[in-house]
């Protein structure tokens, strides 16, 4: 750890106006809890954020956030001041959809000081976090000299695929993005630094299917899938680096009488390591391809017949593997941080928001909101707030170095 850095974050935690930041943050547990609660109510499935998004926004304004509004990927967005042309930006973000379907029940319960509902975590905690800090920077007045945009993103999870993030990287205000940091569910100590990559993929083998005894001998697309499978499955877990490759879901087949038309399988694909990554890429495409050409070429088969098999693989996630580097000044900040507090840095490898910038180059984390939760994606997902509080003294003295001040 940088000793100057540490140096740094004794001054800011002194400064009077970090003072009223943290006063307002120890008297404000209460309306975070509210926010937290109302936001997990609305359904947030990925492409149905729309809602939410729109909730977060009032709160955003309410707050007193300017130049807040719904970009066209759907962000709730605002900034610190008026942006001016040019200036460099942090942002902080923290993402609004959650795994579960529209037609999830979703019911919070409070247990003492334990809230128990689907998505309350993840990321619930994530986006109370995001308007907690907002809150404690305005009422503070801190006097930031680099400007921070603060995003309510969509598309983190799943089928998302990052959109709000590559929206926001993407977009006009992309360039200026020299930090980034995504607030995501719980934690105190922990931060990702290290991207997992991942690439997801929908194959389809499709032939002309038929009757399970007149029309023996035709090549079965869930037979070919299978063959496929098992062709990857020597290569499903390689420990360094750690690369990993999962069949998630295969369907086919309308009768136990029939041969298949069709067969589906869904593949995930992650690694720490971009060029791993692309192996099970490759491999992947080739046990497909080798599969139904081994299909076609049976005994007695035309390669030109109409009976032969087809496939199609589909892109359906692609989420880059990146690393931020040790001598990052952003990570020496936060390491800096957790010494004046007294934390024990614990850094990780996660699937985040901040997989986009660390492909870019763009110094960014993950970083929890605070307090514990578990079951997270399960419908017995809870959180308890307890340690909220130190979490957001740490991303706020962050904050606080990494734009400086005036």
């Amino acid at each position: 750890m940088n000793a100057s850095a540490h140096q740094r974050i004794v001054r800011i935690a002194a400064l009077p106006a970090v003072h009223r930041a943290f006063q307002w943050l120890h008297l404000q547990e209460q309306r975070f809890r509210q926010w937290q609660i109302d936001l997990t109510r609305i359904p947030a499935p990925p492409f149905g954020e729309a809602k939410r998004a729109a909730w977060t926004l009032e709160q955003m304004q309410t707050l007193s956030l300017t130049s807040t509004g719904i970009d066209g990927a759907g962000n709730a967005i605002g900034y610190l001041r008026p942006p001016v042309p040019g200036e460099p930006l942090l942002l902080l973000s923290a993402h609004l959809d959650t795994v579960f379907p529209q037609e999830t029940a979703i019911d919070v319960r409070e247990d003492g000081d334990l809230l128990h509902a689907p998505g309350i975590c993840d990321n619930g905690a994530g986006v109370a976090g995001l308007l907690a800090l907002i809150g404690s920077i305005l009422h503070a007045g801190l006097p930031l000299a680099t400007n921070i945009l603060f995003a309510a993103n969509v598309g983190e999870e799943a089928e998302g695929n990052l959109r709000g993030m590559r929206h926001l990287f993407h977009g006009e205000m992309g360039p200026r993005i020299t930090t980034a940091i995504a607030l995501e569910g719980s934690g105190t100590e922990t931060v990702v630094t290290r991207a997992l990559g991942s690439k997801r993929f929908q194959v389809t083998v499709a032939g002309p299917g038929g009757h399970s005894w007149t029309d023996a001998g035709r090549a079965n697309p869930i037979v070919t899938l299978a063959r496929a499978i098992a062709e990857l499955t020597p290569h499903s877990l390689l420990e360094d680096p750690r690369t990993t490759i999962n069949v998630g879901t295969i369907q086919g087949g309308t009768s136990v009488t029939a041969i298949p038309e069709v067969a589906t399988a869904l593949f995930d694909l992650r690694s720490v390591d971009e060029g791993e990554l692309l192996a099970s890429e490759v491999r992947l495409f080739r046990a497909v391809e080798d599969a139904v050409l081994a299909a076609n070429l049976s005994p007695g088969k035309d390669l030109s017949t109409e009976e032969n098999l087809r496939f199609h693989i589909r892109s359906i996630g692609d989420r880059p593997a990146a690393t931020l580097p040790e001598d990052s000044p952003l990570l020496q900040t936060i390491q800096a941080v957790d010494r004046h507090l007294g934390i024990r840095t614990s850094e990780r490898v996660g699937s985040t928001d901040a997989n986009l910038p660390l492909s870019l180059g763009i110094q960014a984390v993950a970083i929890g909101a605070g307090g514990r939760g578990g079951g997270i994606h399960t419908l017995r997902e809870w959180y308890d707030p307890r340690g909220r509080e130190i979490a957001l003294r740490r991303i706020l003295l962050t904050l606080v170095d990494r734009c400086d001040l005036k």
